[in-house]
């Protein structure tokens, strides 16, 4: 798909279409991550921190509970 800068104010924007936006599951209330690698832009809905907070706990329970099968699968 090619897309072109669409003026907006003082600024250009890009359309997202509904189909994709549907597909990633992006409101237009959802914050999106924008970032780049120099030749590419990589737009995302940003990283839930109360979701993170939860994965990091589940990981320290993972970890205490199966660490050291882990520690013997490693080796």
């Amino acid at each position: 798909m090619i897309k072109t800068l669409t003026r907006h104010g003082n600024s250009y924007a890009v359309v997202i279409d509904k189909p994709i936006l549907e597909l990633l599951n992006i409101a237009p209330e959802t914050p999106l991550e924008i970032s780049t690698d120099g030749n590419s832009i990589l737009i995302a809905p940003a990283p839930d921190p109360a979701k993170a907070a939860k994965l990091k706990q589940a990981r320290k329970g993972m970890i205490k509970k199966y660490g050291e099968a882990f520690r013997k699968l490693a080796k």
